[in-house]
Protein backbone atom coordinates (compact mmCIF):
# COMPACT_ATOMS: atom_id res chain seq x y z
CA UNK A 1 0.00 0.00 0.00
CA UNK A 2 1.21 3.49 -0.72
CA UNK A 3 0.04 7.01 -0.13
CA UNK A 4 1.14 10.22 -1.81
CA UNK A 5 1.95 12.99 0.65
CA UNK A 6 0.84 16.48 -0.35
CA UNK A 7 3.85 18.77 -0.56
CA UNK A 8 5.55 21.21 -2.91
CA UNK A 9 5.25 20.67 -6.69
CA UNK A 10 8.95 19.82 -7.08
CA UNK A 11 8.82 17.11 -4.39
CA UNK A 12 7.67 13.53 -4.87
CA UNK A 13 6.63 12.43 -1.39
CA UNK A 14 5.33 8.95 -0.77
CA UNK A 15 4.61 6.70 2.20
CA UNK A 16 4.87 2.97 1.48
CA UNK A 17 3.78 0.13 3.77
CA UNK A 18 3.66 -3.65 3.43
CA UNK A 19 3.92 -5.21 -0.02
CA UNK A 20 4.71 -2.95 -2.97
CA UNK A 21 2.58 -3.73 -6.03
CA UNK A 22 3.14 -3.04 -9.71
CA UNK A 23 0.23 -0.58 -9.58
CA UNK A 24 1.95 1.26 -6.71
CA UNK A 25 5.18 1.54 -8.70
CA UNK A 26 3.33 2.74 -11.81
CA UNK A 27 1.52 5.47 -9.85
CA UNK A 28 4.76 6.62 -8.24
CA UNK A 29 6.55 6.82 -11.60
CA UNK A 30 3.55 8.70 -13.07
CA UNK A 31 3.88 11.30 -10.31
CA UNK A 32 7.66 11.47 -10.83
CA UNK A 33 7.20 11.99 -14.58
CA UNK A 34 4.76 14.84 -13.89
CA UNK A 35 7.13 16.47 -11.40
CA UNK A 36 10.03 16.21 -13.87
CA UNK A 37 7.92 17.70 -16.67
CA UNK A 38 7.12 20.73 -14.51
CA UNK A 39 10.45 21.24 -12.69
CA UNK A 40 14.14 21.31 -13.54
CA UNK A 41 15.05 19.59 -10.23
CA UNK A 42 12.91 17.08 -8.39
CA UNK A 43 13.34 16.10 -4.76
CA UNK A 44 12.17 12.81 -3.28
CA UNK A 45 10.82 11.88 0.15
CA UNK A 46 10.22 8.15 0.63
CA UNK A 47 8.89 6.87 3.94
CA UNK A 48 8.64 3.12 4.36
CA UNK A 49 7.07 1.06 7.09
CA UNK A 50 7.20 -2.71 7.49
CA UNK A 51 8.06 -3.45 3.87
CA UNK A 52 7.60 -7.15 3.25
CA UNK A 53 8.40 -7.38 -0.45
CA UNK A 54 7.66 -6.35 -4.00
CA UNK A 55 5.20 -8.18 -6.23
CA UNK A 56 7.11 -9.91 -9.01
CA UNK A 57 4.11 -9.64 -11.37
CA UNK A 58 4.71 -6.61 -13.59
CA UNK A 59 8.17 -5.89 -12.18
CA UNK A 60 9.87 -6.32 -15.57
CA UNK A 61 7.55 -3.75 -17.14
CA UNK A 62 8.26 -1.34 -14.29
CA UNK A 63 12.03 -1.76 -14.67
CA UNK A 64 11.74 -1.09 -18.41
CA UNK A 65 9.69 2.04 -17.72
CA UNK A 66 12.03 3.30 -14.97
CA UNK A 67 15.29 2.62 -16.88
CA UNK A 68 15.25 5.97 -18.75
CA UNK A 69 15.42 7.74 -15.38
CA UNK A 70 19.11 6.80 -15.18
CA UNK A 71 19.75 9.35 -17.93
CA UNK A 72 18.04 11.99 -15.76
CA UNK A 73 19.89 11.45 -12.47
CA UNK A 74 21.27 14.99 -12.66
CA UNK A 75 17.68 16.26 -12.29
CA UNK A 76 17.34 14.81 -8.79
CA UNK A 77 18.11 17.17 -5.91
CA UNK A 78 17.55 16.13 -2.32
CA UNK A 79 16.45 12.57 -1.50
CA UNK A 80 15.29 11.59 1.98
CA UNK A 81 14.57 8.00 2.94
CA UNK A 82 12.71 7.43 6.21
CA UNK A 83 12.60 3.77 7.18
CA UNK A 84 11.72 1.72 10.23
CA UNK A 85 13.69 -1.27 8.96
CA UNK A 86 17.48 -1.35 9.28
CA UNK A 87 17.95 -3.20 5.97
CA UNK A 88 16.17 -0.45 4.03
CA UNK A 89 18.25 2.26 5.71
CA UNK A 90 21.41 0.25 4.87
CA UNK A 91 20.40 -0.14 1.20
CA UNK A 92 19.60 3.57 1.01
CA UNK A 93 23.05 4.42 2.36
CA UNK A 94 24.65 2.16 -0.26
CA UNK A 95 22.58 3.84 -2.97
CA UNK A 96 23.62 7.27 -1.69
CA UNK A 97 27.28 6.25 -1.90
CA UNK A 98 26.78 5.29 -5.55
CA UNK A 99 24.87 8.47 -6.47
CA UNK A 100 27.41 11.02 -5.30
CA UNK A 101 25.89 14.05 -7.06
CA UNK A 102 22.50 13.59 -5.35
CA UNK A 103 22.11 15.06 -1.88
CA UNK A 104 20.90 11.99 -0.01
CA UNK A 105 19.98 11.50 3.65
CA UNK A 106 18.57 8.55 5.57
CA UNK A 107 16.32 9.05 8.62
CA UNK A 108 14.63 7.01 11.32
CA UNK A 109 10.82 7.28 11.64
CA UNK A 110 11.00 9.62 14.62
CA UNK A 111 12.81 12.14 12.39
CA UNK A 112 10.23 12.12 9.55
CA UNK A 113 9.29 15.78 10.13
CA UNK A 114 12.89 16.93 9.81
CA UNK A 115 13.33 14.71 6.74
CA UNK A 116 10.36 16.26 4.93
CA UNK A 117 11.46 19.77 5.86
CA UNK A 118 14.96 19.06 4.52
CA UNK A 119 13.63 17.66 1.22
CA UNK A 120 11.39 20.70 0.80
CA UNK A 121 14.43 22.95 1.29
CA UNK A 122 13.26 24.40 4.59
CA UNK A 123 15.71 24.90 7.45
CA UNK A 124 15.89 21.96 9.81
Amino acid sequence: MFEMIHTKDDVLAVRIEGKITGEDLAAIVDRLDAAMAANEKVHVYAETQSIDGIEINGLAAHIARAAPLFAKLDRFGRVAVVADQLWIRALARIESALLLHISYRVFKPEDRGAALMWVEGRDV
